[in-house]
């Protein structure tokens, strides 16, 4: 019965990868100014998510040592990036789909496979605590999920593509919520260093990605266009850390 809660509550946080289907309400939604506004928003929510979170989480669990494996994340995100560009480069029909796609969908496979141990090894303890927790994860999500859909867009994933995509990574929560309730004792010093890995990574993406092309529009959107959303995204992380 235990593992059922397990596989049915990861499978539920899972589904919030579709927050992303709101904007099939509008053709124009991501498009022009509003996309910057979005990637604007996307790089806030992933950098304090990485350091709020993430990083945070990581440090306390696993002491101030695992910092050198977030360096580790950036280096294999760039060595990633280079080489998702020369394929790229050698094969003529994946030349309009950016490599940020592939780290986003790696750093998020990754992040939410941290997620579904943690509630397993949570509702195995205590049912109660563990439904707390995935409320407090499930809130923590609906913003993350989002930013992860839009930098899909922005790679040149098409819209139904980007959500499919999206909801792969996130069943790895369930992979998780397996693993953690078979093996949550072979997981406890290895959390910390996956989170720091992925915090790296979320971390490159938004200073090497996202916030760049914020850079190169800056002549065509106003400051404002860039600057809100990006301290929204930031505080709205900071806001549900506080009350979760």
């Amino acid at each position: 019965m235990t593992l059922f809660w397990i596989i049915l509550i990861n499978l539920a946080i899972s589904l919030l990868s579709f927050v992303g289907v709101s904007t099939f309400a509008s053709k124009n939604l991501l498009k022009g100014k509003l996309t910057c506004i979005f990637i604007s928003f996307s790089a806030g929510v992933l950098l304090s998510a990485a350091f709020i979170n993430m990083l945070s989480e990581a440090i306390h669990d696993g002491g101030e040592e695992v910092l050198i494996y977030t360096l580790l994340g950036i280096v294999f995100s760039f060595f990633m990036e280079r080489s998702v560009l020369w394929y790229h480069h050698h094969h003529d029909d994946t030349h309009n789909i950016k490599p940020i796609g592939s780290l986003i969908l790696y750093g998020d496979a990754i992040h939410n496979f941290i997620d579904g141990v943690a509630i397993a090894a949570t509702i195995i303890i205590s049912p109660v605590a563990g439904i707390s927790a995935a409320i407090g994860i499930a809130a923590h999500e609906i913003p993350q999920e989002f930013a992860d859909f839009m930098v899909l867009i922005h790679s040149g994933y098409d819209k139904k593509r980007a959500l499919f995509l999206n909801f792969l990574s996130a069943l790895t929560a369930v992979l998780g919520g397996f693993a953690g309730y078979f093996f949550v004792n072979t997981f406890e010093g290895t959390l910390p260093i996956a989170l720091a890995i992925t915090a790296g990574i979320f971390i490159y993406i938004a200073a090497a990605d996202l916030i760049p092309e914020l850079h190169e529009d800056h002549h065509k959107q106003s400051s404002a266009t860039q600057i809100v959303p990006f301290i929204l995204g930031i505080f709205l992380i900071l806001a549900i850390s506080s009350f979760t």
